[in-house]
């Protein structure tokens, strides 16, 4: 047998392919749900830093399933419904289940990315629910003239400026942002509805007031499916798969570590600023 002939033997056939195991392809999910992630960000999540991972571990050639590995408190709701819907497309074209696994917290928009799994698990401890809309912000009247600062806003339309945090608030501000909050709640009670047909336990006034719990206590509700980890599922359902990991892209900068001396004096007061309102959002559940 010549060299060439032995070489050749060595290298595995095409046949050979299909002899290798299937695959379970993990997402991570992890972070604060926002549509502007700073140069800085190294946990957030949107539907544009998402869907590579999503595009790799759905495009596997060997997928059984797709793991979503969801380790987030929420955010802003339109980019939960946005990765949420590109999720079930990409489960409808490739025809394969969808199992997400809460870590520390699955809540609010964590828990909307949740729902866009056939099925729900979580770690006994993990914090999972808060079906509820909230907004926050400060109240910043009377500051700018302490030291001396006119702030000029004028506009066109007598709607324009709502909830301005340098004003005193206005009741009909106020009115408007509950009303708008109530609908972005029914768009979330009416998707989790949809995704758990059947399986909620308990009076809509308890599931969808805002509440979090455990993950033993969102099972009795029917929030979850079954308790467990993602390694010990996976293997229990698909015991001869190997398990692959796709993570969301970051920021260039943030990849190279020299964010910070590349940003000028602005960026970085609104990257520490931003930084501090994704902490906020953490520890509303002691994380």
């Amino acid at each position: 047998m010549s060299v060439t002939e032995r070489l050749a033997a060595k290298l595995p056939r095409i046949g050979d392919r299909a002899d290798r195991g299937p695959v379970v392809a993990v997402v991570k999910l992890h972070g604060v749900i926002t549509p502007t992630p700073t140069p800085l960000a190294r946990g957030t999540i949107n539907v544009g830093t998402v869907e590579s991972a999503l595009t790799r571990a759905f495009g596997h050639d060997r997928l059984r399933a797709v793991a979503l590995a969801i380790n987030s408190p929420g955010g802003a709701p339109t980019q939960s419904a946005l990765v949420a819907e590109r999720v079930r497309e990409l489960a409808a074209e490739k025809k394969v289940p969808v199992l997400a696994f809460c870590e520390d917290v699955a809540a609010s928009g964590g828990y909307w990315l949740a729902c866009a799994a056939d099925e729900i698990y979580a770690h006994k401890s993990s914090l999972v629910g808060s079906i509820g809309v909230v907004t926050a912000g400060f109240g910043l009247a009377g500051l700018l003239e302490r030291f001396g600062v006119e702030r000029r806003v004028h506009t066109a339309g007598t709607r324009k400026v709502r909830l301005d945090p340098f004003q005193p608030e206005n009741p009909e501000d106020v009115a408007w942002l509950k009303g708008l909050q109530g609908q972005l709640h029914d768009q979330f009670v009416d998707w989790v509805r949809e995704r758990r047909d059947g399986k909620l336990v308990g009076s809509a006034e308890d599931l969808f007031s805002g509440e979090v719990w455990t993950g033993a206590k969102a099972l009795e509700l029917g929030l979850i499916d079954g308790v467990g980890t993602l390694r010990s599922v996976v293997a229990d359902r698909f015991p001869d798969a190997e398990i692959t990991i796709a993570e969301p892209k970051r920021p260039l900068l943030a990849r190279l570590g020299v964010a910070s001396a590349a940003m000028s004096t602005q960026d970085r007061v609104l990257a520490a600023m931003e930084a501090v309102e994704n902490r906020a959002v953490w520890s509303r559940f002691g994380l």
